[in-house]
């Protein structure tokens, strides 16, 4: 009997900013909550990430009940997890996605443009906002935040591990960006998963997680490198892209906290990867 155990549960709330751990965090629709509902965009209403400005994995942030606080060198900022809308909604773009979204204030999109040495604004997605997922895999018509392309992602311990044996030197998990990671089970199996449950919430996996150079930069320093993307593509690749995680919907929308039983409901074939 596999002994599959949620070990880690992460927002993002500001896409492609710090991360923050949880004991516990209410499933919703889009994601968990607060999970990416802000983004920086250009003057071009284009979304911002660590791939093109590294420099944004020094934004830290940390929750304390209904205020987020980004942390960048000895200053901070705070600023409500849900603010007031005072600005009208205007059109933003997330990949081949085009969205409503709103300026949360132009003092805050100033304190990034400032850090950043670059022009943007920091933007709110309301919670009734709509941005469906690719419609090749959705369940029940699910849609997302400001996520790349699905409400949720996961990745277990194991397969972290397993790739860590390969590498001259061991990354951490946050360069993948997950919301879940459990313990138990084999590397990588969470490629086969389809429908399961944490606690008494059901998830279902949609599509594996192709991976991008964001996972080259070292989060505490923003130094970029090549590693683990090199070593993932000698044994992760298919159709050239590199895959670690699986994308996931949820079917119903209660709360997980770490601790938690994963039960695998379902799986479908692992035809994407050999492992060596």
């Amino acid at each position: 009997m596999k002994n599959l155990k949620l070990s880690e549960i992460w927002i993002y709330p500001i896409k492609s900013l710090g991360g923050i751990r949880l004991s516990s965090a209410k499933v919703m629709e889009k994601g968990l909550q607060f999970d990416r509902r802000f983004m920086l965009v250009d003057d071009d209403g284009k979304f911002m990430t660590q791939r093109v400005f590294p420099a944004m994995a020094l934004f830290k942030l940390s929750i304390q009940d209904t205020t987020l606080t980004i942390h960048h060198q000895q200053q901070s900022i705070e600023v409500p997890v849900v603010p007031a809308i005072n600005s009208p909604a205007i059109t933003v773009q997330i990949w081949d996605n085009t969205v409503q979204a709103h300026e949360v204030h132009p003092s805050y999109s100033q304190w990034f443009s400032e850090r950043l040495g670059i022009s943007c604004r920091l933007m709110f997605f309301p919670e009734e906002y709509e941005r469906p997922v690719d419609p090749q895999y959705k369940v029940n018509d699910e849609h997302v935040s400001f996520a790349d392309a699905y409400p949720f992602l996961i990745i277990g311990q194991a397969s972290l591990d397993d790739l860590n044996r390969r590498l001259k030197e061991p990354v951490p998990m946050n360069r993948f960006r997950p919301n879940l990671v459990f313990t138990g089970g084999e590397p990588y199996e969470e490629d086969t998963w389809r429908e399961f449950t944490v606690g008494q919430n059901t998830f279902v996996g949609v599509k594996p997680c192709a991976r991008c150079v964001l996972t080259t930069v070292n989060q505490d320093t923003a130094e970029k490198g090549t590693e683990p993307l090199k070593t993932l593509a000698s044994y992760r690749n298919r159709n050239n892209k590199i895959y670690l995680g699986q994308n996931l919907v949820a079917i119903n929308h209660t709360s997980i906290q770490v601790g938690d039983t994963l039960s695998v409901l379902s799986t479908v074939a692992n035809h994407m990867i050999t492992t060596p």
